[in-house]
C-alpha cells in the first residue's frame, strides 16, 4: 500500500514533520513501512498563468505571441505549441527559472521578438512524457499559485507492509484513521454530498449469488464529458504507481486509494436492458475482459451480467463489452462487498492480480460502497460535469453489522503485564472507533471496517498498539510453572542425536509433484491433492520426508558439496481422516535422513569410506538407543527387507516391540542417478510416535555396587534369522542378573555360507546386587542363556 504524506494531511493534522519519524510511528501501530520514496520538484520558478491573449508572430508562421497574464502583471512570451487558446491556464516558467537539466529561462529574442519566460510542457518539467503540445491546466488553479506547490510536491510516499487481516489500512483515509488515534488530532472525511439529483434511474439490480456478493450500489451519472483528469490528480495517480487514463476510469482508481474501496465504470449506454444480475458463473462460460483476453470461466466464479449476459468478472477486471471509451456520455459507477476467498482464488487462477483484488482478497467493509460511490460521483460531477441520475441502486441481501466483544478489565494486565486503568482502556478503544460499554467485562462494540477484531486478545492488542510496544519493560512471566513438555524434550533429544552423528537439520517444502509421491511406492491415489497449488508441478501434499531431502542433497552437491547430511523432523499427509485433527487429512509425523559422502566430513571419527547401508544402520541405532519411550532398548531391532526405494540387499525395516516403524538402508542407485546425485546415498525414515510419545514416569532403580562379568557368547543361526532375534531372546531367559546385550560381530563365509548360516556373537554383562558373582554362580546363569538363544532361535553355540 503506497501511501502519499501530503494526501493523509488531506484528512489528519499530523504534527511529525520528519518522515523517519512518522514511519516509526506507523510501525509502532502495525504498519510497516518498507520503504520512503521522497518527491521533489526538479524545478524552479515556474507559476500558473492565463493566457490573455494570443497574436501571429511577425516574423514566423509555425510560432506564436501569447501575453501571459501573472499575478504580478503581464508579459509576453513566444511559444510554438498550438493546443491552448486564450483563457487557458498554463505552467510558466518564469525570468530566472531553472527547469529539470539546469536550463536556466531568461528573456531571448526569437525572430525579432524578445519572449519573457517559457510556457512548459509536461515532459520540459519532468512530470510525464507527453511533449505534443504545452501543459494545460484546469481552473482548480490560481492565477500566481507556485505551481509545485499546488500539484503536490515535494511529497513523500510510504510503502506500507498491510497484513492480510487489516483490509481498513488499505486505504489513505484508513491509514488517516489510525494517525487520527495516534495523535489524538481529529480526521475529516472527504465531500461525498451530490446535491440535488435528476429524475429516476432505470437500472436495475439483482444479486442471485448473496454468499459471494453481499451488497452491490449502483450510482448512474449522465452528461459526462471524457477528458483527462486535472493535472494534480494524475500527479498523484502517477506517484502511487498508477496511470492515469481518462476522468471516468481515474475516479474509481483515486477513490479506491483514498477510501479502500474498489470501483468499476460501465458504460450505461453498453449495458442491455441497465439490467445488472450478480451470479455465479457456468463451467465453460466465456467473457473477454479489459486487456482484451477471452477467459474460460469456472464454476463458481462470480460474474456481473446485464441482459446481454456476462459483463464483468466480479472483483477482478470489467468486460471489454461495457468498456469506458472515448464515446461514452453516460456511466454506471459500480460498488459492491465480494466474497474475499472467490476473489483469491478466482485471481489468482487467472493470473488477474490487482490493487483492486489486494483489497477484496482481505475483506473490505461491506458498509463502504454507499459513501465511496457517492465519493467518486461527487468527483466525476467536478472533473467531468456529470450529473447524478436518481438514488443510487442499493442491494443489500446480507446485512452485515457491528458485533461486540467481551473485554474483562484484568486481561490486558494478563497478557501484557502492564496494569491499565479502567479510563486509560476506554480512551484507547475509543480514539480507535470502538465504542464501550462499562460494567465487567467491558462490552467493546467492533466497527464492521475492523474484520480482525474478534477475540479479547485482539482488543488488548488495539491498547498496546496505541500505548506504544517499545513502553513495556521487561519482566519475567508471572502464573504457572511452564517448562517444555515430554514430547519437546524428546524431539530436543533426538535432535541433539542427530547432531551428533554429524547431521544438519533442513526445513523442505510440503508441496511436491506426482514423481516424489511414486519415488518409494506411494500410490498416487492415497496422496491428498492441493486444491489451489502455487504451482501445477506441486500441486500435492508429501507421502514421504524422503524425496524433498534427496533434492536438497542433489542441489547441495550441485553446488560443489560433495559431502551432505541432512535431516527433517516434519509432517507427511495421507488421505485417511486424522485420528488428531478432526475432519483433516491423517498428518503423522516422521524423522528422516539422508547423507551422501564421508562420515569425516560430518565431524566423525569414522572410518576413511563413503557411507553406505552399515552407516545407515548405525544412525537407526543411535537413535533408537535411549530415545524410545515407553519402551526398552531390547524391543527394537533391525530386519533385513527389500524395501521400496532401497537397495535390493542393503535395507532394514525397523521394529519396535514387534510394530515396524520405518525403513533405513542405501538409496537404490537408480534413484540416485535420476536425482542427479554421485555416490552412494543413505537414507531412512521413522514415524515419530515411539519416541515423543507420553510415557510412564521413570522409577529410579538403585545400581549395583558389585564388578561385572563379562564374557562373548557366538551363535550359528539360518541366514534369515535376524540379530534382533538373539538379543531380544537373551533378554527373555528369565535371568535376572543380565545387565545387557549387544551384538558387536556378524559375518557368513565360506561353510557357513554354504550351509546358509551365519554367525552372530553378543557381549553379555551379568552383574548381581548385594554380592559379587562368583564362576560357581556364572556357569548356570550362562548355560540357561544358551539354552533359551538355542530353543527361541534355532541357534547352536558356536564350538559345541
Amino acid at each position: 500500500m503506497r501511501a502519499s504524506l501530503r494526501w493523509l494531511r488531506e484528512f489528519v493534522d499530523i504534527p511529525e514533520t520528519d518522515p523517519d519519524k512518522l514511519a516509526h510511528v506507523l510501525l509502532m501501530l502495525g504498519l510497516e513501512v518498507e520503504s520512503i520514496d521522497r518527491y521533489e520538484a526538479r524545478f524552479t520558478g515556474v507559476e500558473v498563468g492565463r493566457v490573455a491573449s494570443i497574436r501571429p508572430h511577425p516574423d514566423a508562421d509555425k510560432i506564436r505571441l501569447a501575453t501571459v497574464e501573472r499575478a504580478s502583471g503581464s508579459q509576453e512570451v513566444v511559444c510554438g505549441a498550438w493546443n491552448f487558446g486564450e483563457g487557458d491556464l498554463i505552467a510558466l516558467a518564469v525570468d530566472g527559472a531553472v527547469l529539470p537539466g539546469g536550463f536556466e529561462i531568461g528573456a531571448r529574442e526569437i525572430r525579432g521578438v524578445v519572449s519573457h519566460g517559457m510556457i512548459c510542457s509536461e515532459r520540459e518539467l519532468d512530470l510525464g512524457d507527453d511533449h505534443e503540445g504545452i501543459l494545460v491546466l484546469d481552473e482548480s488553479f490560481e492565477i500566481g499559485d507556485n505551481f509545485a506547490e499546488v500539484i503536490g510536491l515535494p511529497d513523500v510516499v510510504f510503502d506500507i507492509d498491510v497484513t492480510s487481516n487489516r483490509p481498513d489500512a488499505m486505504s489513505i483515509h484508513g491509514i488517516a484513521r489510525e494517525l487520527s488515534a495516534y495523535y489524538q488530532v481529529p480526521i475529516r472525511y472527504p465531500d461525498h454530498d451530490l446535491g440535488g439529483v435528476v429524475g429516476t434511474s432505470d437500472v436495475n439490480v439483482t444479486i442471485e449469488a448473496p454468499d459471494g456478493c453481499p451488497r452491490f450500489v449502483a450510482q448512474e451519472m449522465t452528461n459526462v464529458t471524457l477528458a483527462r483528469s486535472p493535472f494534480a490528480v494524475r500527479q498523484r495517480l502517477r506517484m502511487l504507481g498508477v496511470r492515469p487514463i481518462s476522468n471516468a476510469v481515474d475516479v474509481t482508481n483515486y477513490v479506491m486509494f483514498e477510501l479502500g474501496q474498489p470501483l468499476h465504470a460501465f458504460d450505461a449506454d453498453r449495458v442491455a436492458g441497465k439490467s445488472i444480475t450478480v451470479r455465479r458463473a457456468a463451467a465453460g462460460e466465456r467473457l473477454t475482459t479489459l486487456d482484451g483476453v477471452e477467459r474460460t470461466l469456472v464454476e463458481g466464479d462470480l460474474l456481473v451480467c446485464d441482459a446481454d449476459g456476462p459483463s464483468a468478472l466480479g472483483a477482478v477486471m470489467g468486460g471489454a463489452q461495457s468498456e469506458v471509451n472515448e464515446e461514452t456520455t453516460s456511466v454506471i459507477i459500480e460498488g459492491a462487498a465480494w466474497h474475499a476467498p472467490t476473489v483469491l482464488h478466482t485471481s489468482k487462477r487467472l493470473g488477474l492480480r490487482s490493487e483492486a483484488s489486494a483489497r477484496f482478497e482481505r475483506g473490505v467493509d461491506p458498509n463502504l460502497p454507499p459513501s465511496a460511490v457517492a465519493r467518486a460521483a461527487r468527483l466525476l460531477m467536478d472533473w467531468a460535469g456529470a450529473v447524478p441520475v436518481g438514488q443510487p441502486v442499493d442491494v443489500y441481501p446480507i446485512e452485515v453489522t457491528p458485533w461486540t466483544v467481551d473485554l474483562p478489565r484484568g486481561e490486558p494486565e494478563r497478557l501484557l503485564g502492564v496494569q491499565f486503568d479502567d479510563a486509560t482502556i476506554v480512551d484507547y478503544l475509543e480514539r480507535f472507533g470502538l465504542a464501550t460499554i462499562g460494567g465487567e467485562p467491558l462490552v467493546v462494540t467492533i466497527p464492521t471496517f475492523r474484520p480482525d477484531l474478534t477475540r479479547t486478545a485482539d482488543l488488548v492488542e488495539e491498547l498496546a498498539r496505541l500505548h506504544g510496544y517499545e513502553k513495556f519493560p521487561e519482566t519475567v512471566p508471572v502464573g504457572p510453572g511452564g517448562g517444555l513438555t515430554a514430547g519437546q524434550i524428546a524431539e530436543r533429544r533426538l535432535r541433539a542425536t542427530m547432531q551428533g552423528v554429524g547431521f544438519n537439520e533442513a526445513q523442505v517444502s510440503s508441496f511436491v509433484g506426482p514423481e516424489e509421491i511414486t519415488m518409494f511406492g506411494d500410490p498416487i491415489e492415497t496422496a491428498v491433492r492441493i486444491t489451489n497449488p502455487l504451482r501445477e508441478e506441486e500441486g500435492y501434499l508429501r507421502t514421504s520426508l524422503l524425496p524433498g531431502l534427496l533434492r536438497s542433497v542433489a542441489f547441495n552437491q550441485g553446488y560443489g558439496q560433495s559431502d551432505v547430511a541432512l535431516y527433517e523432523l516434519g509432517r507427511v499427509f495421507r488421505q485417511e481422516l486424522s485420528p488428531e485433527f478432526e475432519d483433516l487429512p491423517d498428518q503423522p509425523r516422521r524423522l528422516a535422513f539422508a547423507a551422501v559422502g564421508n562420515p569425516r566430513s560430518f565431524g566423525l571419527a569414522a572410518p576413511d569410506v563413503p557411507v553406505d547401508g552399515h552407516f545407515a544402520a548405525g544412525v537407526a541405532r543411535s537413535l533408537l538407543a535411549g530415545n524410545l519411550t515407553g519402551a526398552i532398548r531390547s524391543s527394537s531391532e533391525l530386519i533385513n527387507i527389500e524395501g521400496s526405494g532401497l537397495h535390493p540387499s542393503r535395507g532394514a525395516e525397523v521394529v519396535v516391540d514387534g510394530l515396524p516403524i520405518g525403513q533405513v538402508g542405501e538409496l537404490h542407485p537408480r534413484i540416485g542417478r535420476r536425482l542427479g546425485i554421485e555416490g552412494r546415498v543413505i537414507i531412512g525414515e521413522l514415524d515419530l510416535a515411539p519416541f515423543v510419545s507420553v510415557q510412564a514416569d521413570h522409577h529410579f532403580v538403585e545400581p549395583s555396587t558389585q564388578p561385572p562379568v563379562i564374557f562373548d557368547l557366538a551363535f550359528e543361526l539360518d541366514r534369515d534369522t535376524p540379530g534382533g532375534c538373539l538379543i531380544a531372546a537373551l533378554h527373555g531367559a528369565g535371568v535376572a542378573e543380565l545387565e545387557s546385550a549387544t551384538i558387536f560381530d556378524e559375518f557368513s563365509a565360506g561353510p557357513l555360507a554354504e550351509a546358509g548360516r551365519k554367525s552372530v556373537a553378543a557381549r553379555v554383562v551379568l552383574r548381581r546386587r548385594g554380592s559379587t558373582l562368583s564362576d560357581e554362580d556364572t556357569v548356570p546363569l550362562r548355560q540357561r542363556l544358551i539354552e533359551h538363544v538355542e530353543a527361541s532361535c534355532d541357534a547352536r553355540l558356536r564350538g559345541t
